[in-house]
């Protein structure tokens, strides 16, 4: 059996001595896609942050391509193709959008040409400050930014959270797009659950620190009384009627 992009096996995890996560276990291949699901607080961001590097491992390991890595620094995860796009986007706000795309260019697939066409506003908004972009295309910019880094995997928090149904559509196929056509592994934690299972090929529901379900992403939506208990639902963008309890 081939070895996974990232594993993390058992893994106790939080902050300082606080513990937000307890016992995960995760298994990415190369070019494989996970929706990470739940309530809110339940540890879905630690999770992308513990696998970035930003919080305290107590127990359990974290191995890139059967490297362990529970003890390297972010930094250095970075350089071995780790990505994140975090919620709260963080452009350089007096930069150009070139410029915020340089930034943090490295050699590979994703350059000017591929991240502009995978993301046209972007071209057009070139030489507009990150400060004079809307919020849809600040989360684009975000997530170019992250592809320049040419990551094998990228990890996104939130990519769809409070914007227009219109750019929620235009993101979901860019991230369908990256995923399927181009091949970039992924890790999405999303509220909107049915998209999320629609863009991915696995998935995980996270229940007070811990995963309480995982399974194809293609079943969980037929899987209703799952769904009802350990994420709620939200009414897609697209119209398909699903319900939101307002817990997220």
């Amino acid at each position: 059996m081939a070895e996974p992009l990232l594993a993390l096996r058992g893994v106790r995890a939080g902050y300082g001595d606080s513990v937000v996560l307890d016992g995960v276990s995760l298994e990415i291949p190369e070019h494989g896609s996970v929706a990470v699901l739940g309530r809110n607080g339940v540890g879905k961001t630690t999770l992308l942050l513990t696998i970035m590097g930003f919080t305290n491992v107590t127990r359990g390991t974290i191995t890139w391509r059967g490297r362990d890595i529970t003890r390297m620094p972010p930094h250095g995860r970075a350089r071995l193709g780790l990505g994140w796009v975090a919620q709260e986007r963080e452009v350089f706000a007096s930069l150009t959008v070139d410029e915020n795309l340089l930034a943090a260019a490295t050699p590979g697939r994703w350059d000017l040409a591929a991240v502009r066409e995978l993301f046209p506003r972007l071209a057009e908004r070139r030489r507009h400050k990150g400060s004079e972009l809307s919020g849809g295309e600040q989360q684009m910019l975000a997530i170019a930014r992250a592809l320049m880094t040419n990551p094998a995997l990228l990890l996104l928090d939130e990519p769809l959270e409070g914007l227009a149904p219109i750019i929620v559509e235009e993101l979901a196929e860019a991230i369908r797009r990256m995923m399927a056509k181009e091949g970039t592994a992924a890790v999405l934690v999303e509220q909107h659950a049915e998209i999320a299972l629609s863009l991915t090929q696995e998935a995980i529901v996270i229940e007070r620190g811990q995963v309480a379900h995982r399974g194809p992403s293609r079943a969980l939506p037929q899987d209703l009384a799952t769904l009802e208990r350990l994420v709620g639902m939200r009414v897609s963008p697209w119209g398909n009627g699903t319900r939101d309890d307002g817990e997220g």
